[in-house]
This record gives structure tokens, sequence and C-alpha cells, in this order.
């Protein structure tokens, strides 16, 4: 089975010898063997597991994104962030807490945007208003 996982910017995995990947979406965890139905999905921000045809087991950890299952023998992934790793642990310890960081850091940032932007409203209608009083003696 052949595995590939794509950020923007790289493809960090493209392997072919793959017999299991597990992932995980907003549902639970998941495993892909060879001669999977068709399947699309969203991914959680997660890791993702393989086990190659040598027995060798690898990780990816993604910040979101989305797998499909295509002919039963490709699994491609598409994530906007992907970091390879030999040890489980330190990937769950450490690249997932800087993924769920980077999360709130971006809707903190979405939300001062968003409360700038109604202040800007706010000002708008009430520049609009038709009781407001002149603006430098016009319109007396």
């Amino acid at each position: 089975m052949r595995l590939l996982i794509t950020t923007p910017a790289a493809v960090v995995v493209d392997e072919c010898d793959v017999v299991a990947v597990r992932a995980e979406d907003e549902s639970g965890s998941f495993g892909i063997l060879n001669g999977h139905a068709e399947f699309l999905t969203a991914l959680a921000i997660s890791v993702v597991s393989w086990h190659q045809n040598d027995g060798r087991q690898r990780f990816c950890a993604v910040r979101r994104g989305v797998l499909l299952v295509a002919n039963g023998d490709e699994v491609a992934i598409a994530t906007r962030e992907a970091t390879l790793g030999d040890d489980l642990d330190r990937l769950e310890r450490l690249v997932l807490a800087q993924f769920h960081e980077t999360i709130e850091a971006e809707r903190a940032v979405r939300t001062e945007s968003l409360q700038l932007q109604m202040r800007a409203i706010r000002q708008i209608v009430r520049y609009l208003r038709p009781d407001r009083p002149a603006i430098f003696g016009a319109g007396s």
C-alpha cells in the first residue's frame, strides 16, 4: 500500500511498502489495511502511525487535515503541518502541544480581528445615524 503525506510546502512521506495505517478523526482512532473501501475523512490533531513491510513502525504528527483512501491501496493525507518522528512519546508530548498552542494563538488573533471589525461597524453606524450632530456646523 502507498502512503503519501503532504503539506502545502512539501511531500513529507511517500512510501510504497506500507501494510497498515492508523489515524484519528473526530469520531476516534481507525485503521486502514490493503483493500480498504474508498474513504474520506477530516483528521484531528493527532499522530498518524504506519507499519512497513519490514516490520518497522513510523509516526507523523499532523495538524488536522484530510485523509483519502483510493483504490484500496493508496492513502493520501493533506495537512497544514506535519512532523515526522521515530519516538511516539516525544511527538505526542512536544509536537502535538505545539500544534494546539498554534491553533489557540490563531483563534485569539481571529477574535481580536472580529472585535476590531465590530468597533469599526459601530463607528460607521454611529456616523450614519440621522440624529447625530452636524459636522463642522454643516447643515445649519
